[in-house]
């Protein structure tokens, strides 16, 4: 039974065409990530929203700055989603608007820039953004037409959304000592760093149901029985009608799958047999993870708004993702080359 994350247990989706090679993150400036927020500040209310671009920085040092040099108490910062540090990051806080003057001790921050800054009636909140622009070097890359056959194929098809490596820890571990707390209940640690380490062995399980759906050829497909999610809408149905297959070749919904909890909703029939042969795989039952939530997670994300440009140094991506996907599903499809794992991790709680 091997519970440790190892990318190369999970097929690609363009295994017939060749990757470009690279490598990524040789420089912070190589890697650049835009947020993209749900709404901007209103201009009135008593919540101060700033854009701030920084470099060599996780969010969460930013957070401690403000938290133990501006002054702000951290459950007033807001922020929408977490930001890597070897990247050049633009994205959204918000603190209350009484520290507005203090703002200006961030030039005290090496490495950030104050972009703008505007007042807002409620506080930022985790999730609160669309998804994230991309502009990305691949040092080293070769085969311009390679990549441009590559993406063509994901915008088509999808990128299959497996879980990065940012979820699993140091040597991909942490799914194990999450099934350690799921069959024992017991374990050293906070309730934040166990539903964290939960929450890992949730991911796992989701990528190894990818991974059978697109072995089985259902990577594309809906069956009865499943849950699928309107790309559009972003609403959940569960499908019943034969006919709905033609919606998911269009790309206009896709198959759900589960993150085991307490409240989900559950697939059926055909769908639900694949779901019951993962757990079956290490043992588990869904009671075990009756002290999660639950969620359900789309098997593929559309790819929105690409290009590419051979430049001397390698090749240029820019694409737009939506929240809670990965760009390292992206990369690995084109690179061909395992990517490697942001500095900081995501925050803990799935579902």
């Amino acid at each position: 039974m091997d519970l440790v994350f190892r990318p190369e247990r999970y097929p690609f989706l363009t295994a017939d065409l060749p990757g470009v090679g690279g490598s990524i993150r040789l420089r912070p400036e190589d890697f650049q990530v835009e947020e993209v927020p749900a709404y901007l500040p209103s201009g009135e209310g008593e919540h101060l929203y700033f854009l701030l671009e920084k470099e060599g920085l996780t969010t969460r040092q930013v957070v401690e700055f403000l938290r133990d040099e501006v002054g702000v108490p951290e459950k007033e910062i807001g922020v929408a989603g977490l930001k890597d540090k070897r990247a050049q990051t633009r994205q959204w806080f918000s603190i209350p608007r009484k520290h507005e003057d203090a703002l200006c001790l961030l030039e005290n921050l090496k490495g950030t820039r104050l972009l703008e800054a505007n007042l807002h009636t409620n506080k930022l909140r985790t999730g609160h953004l669309k998804g994230n622009r991309f502009r990305i070097l691949i040092r080293g890359a070769r085969g311009v037409e390679q990549a441009r056959a590559i993406l063509k194929t994901l915008e088509a098809k999808g990128i299959p959304n497996y879980y990065g490596p940012q979820r699993f820890g140091l040597g991909g571990q942490n799914p194990v000592r999450g099934y350690q707390l799921v069959k024992g209940g017991k374990g050293r640690g906070s309730p934040w760093l166990k539903r964290f380490l939960i929450g890992s062995l949730q991911s796992l399980l989701f990528n190894d149901w990818v991974a059978l759906r697109m072995e089985r050829g259902l990577y594309d497909r809906v069956i009865p029985g499943d849950w699928a999610k309107k790309h559009a809408t972003g609403g959940e149905f569960l499908v019943e009608r034969p006919e709905e297959a033609e919606r998911a070749l269009r790309l206009e919904i896709s198959a759900t799958g589960p993150l085991f909890g307490k409240k989900y909703p559950e697939a059926q029939g055909e769908a639900r047999a694949l779901e019951d042969e993962i757990l079956a795989r290490y043992g588990l039952r869904r009671a075990d993870f009756a002290l999660r939530r639950g969620a359900r997670r789309p098997i593929r994300i559309p790819l929105q708004g690409w290009s590419v440009e051979e430049v001397p140094e390698g090749l240029w991506l820019s694409f737009f993702l939506p929240k809670g996907a990965y760009a390292t599903g992206l990369l690995r499809e084109v690179m061909k080359v395992e990517v490697d794992a942001p500095e900081e991790e995501e925050a803990p709680g799935v579902g």
